[in-house]
């Protein structure tokens, strides 16, 4: 059966020979849903081992064959895991003992469980970490400081002061959550990239204004946003995109970011055309992809703004 994604590669005991060959091809991922034979976790290895740059990733367990994280001990040269989507199965995450220390990408998904992330601290040289839910020793997090990229999903934190450390931080995501407090946000790292998605409560988006390494600000289905802050600073910025931002109305602020490229507004129905107007005549304004609702409205945002409706959104520091 053909592969639907070419870049993806999933493996099942016994793992043939065809399957192994296709690593090296343009695969990024290779993947498994349920535990392998030893054999084959000791084949894959040495695949992998030629290829650094391919990630492993365990998910599903349907069948509730992965519930350690053991199996790592096949993997010692292994750079890229991804362990998610193992909700049920996963009851501790020790076997990443079995990993280098110099590895360079993380991610651990949720479980029942919650699991202490503890065994993260060894890994620095560590510069993309993924964490959903696994929030028992979470504070671990301010020894990495080679991270670039932080994605932190259904996660809460009382504020940022934890990530103060991370001076190399380039790519941060809080997605889903309750970090409310974004005060400490300019003293973490220099960031190019920020992305908001659905984090409850978070109402004050004020400190993003300081933030002037920012090239590309990503804002989704923030319910009790409804003030862009102040871009006026943000020097570096090119692209932001809105995507569900029910309660903003005006979109004036984007008008003064000096280097704003690219703007896309998706699923804002409850704007009206006139709402781009403050956008006509931006000096560096080049992209906007319109999602009004409908064809008339989009069709009333191009007569306004007869700009490109599609462009590189393509996101930095992403591993």
């Amino acid at each position: 059966m053909p592969r639907l994604d070419s870049r993806i590669l999933d493996v099942a005991s016994p793992v043939s020979w065809t399957d192994l060959r296709l690593i090296g091809s343009g695969v990024q991922i290779v993947q498994f849903q349920s535990a392998l034979t030893k054999r084959d976790y000791r084949r894959l290895a040495e695949a992998l081992r030629r290829h650094p740059e391919v990630r492993l990733r365990a998910y599903g367990s349907y069948d509730g064959s992965i519930t350690n994280l053991d199996f790592l001990e096949h993997f010692p040269e292994l750079r890229r895991f991804s362990a998610d989507a193992l909700y049920h199965s996963l009851t501790n995450i020790e076997g990443l003992r079995f990993l280098p220390d110099d590895v360079e990408s993380l991610t651990i998904g949720q479980t029942k469980k919650r699991l202490s992330v503890a065994p993260l601290h060894r890994f620095k040289n560590l510069t993309h970490l993924y964490l959903e839910g696994q929030t028992k020793d979470i504070d671990v997090i301010s020894e990495l400081q080679t991270l670039q990229s932080l994605t932190l999903r259904s996660i809460t934190l009382p504020g940022l002061s934890m990530l103060h450390p991370l001076h190399n931080l380039r790519a941060l995501d809080l997605k889903l959550g309750g970090t409310k407090d974004l005060s400490e946000l300019p003293n973490v790292g220099r960031l190019e990239y920020l992305e908001l998605w659905m984090v409850k409560g978070l109402s004050d988006l004020s400190p993003v204004a300081d933030l002037a390494s920012l090239d590309y600000l990503f804002l989704q289905s923030l319910r009790q946003v409804d003030t862009l802050p102040p871009m006026n600073r943000l020097t570096a910025l090119t692209r932001v995109w809105l995507e569900t931002m029910k309660g903003l109305t005006d979109l004036s602020p984007l008008r003064d970011a000096p280097q704003l490229r690219q703007l896309a507004l998706i699923e804002m129905p409850h704007l009206a055309p006139d709402a781009v107007k403050p956008l006509i005549g931006h000096p560096t304004l080049t992209t906007l992809r319109a999602g009004l609702g409908s064809k008339r409205k989009n069709d009333a945002v191009a007569e306004l703004l007869p700009l490109a409706s599609d462009g590189d959104w393509r996101e930095p520091v992403r591993l």
